[in-house]
């Protein structure tokens, strides 16, 4: 009846224990911050025509 006891005893109180200790992983770090990349693709996309058409017609004038 004694081993009995001590088995009950040991399987009532140590789940709870053991499940007790399990610590919560660590917070991830933040996300980087967002980049405006398709905020000004127009604008760069106009700056990008002027640009060449300047280059081809001062290549064309020498």
């Amino acid at each position: 009846m004694n081993n009995r006891n001590i088995l009950l005893i040991v399987i009532i109180l140590f789940p709870p224990i053991i499940s007790a200790q399990v610590v919560p992983p660590p917070m991830p770090p933040p996300p980087p911050p967002g980049l405006p990349i398709d905020g000004y693709t127009l604008v760069l996309f106009l700056i990008a025509i002027v640009y060449g058409s300047i280059k081809i017609i001062k290549d064309s004038s020498s």
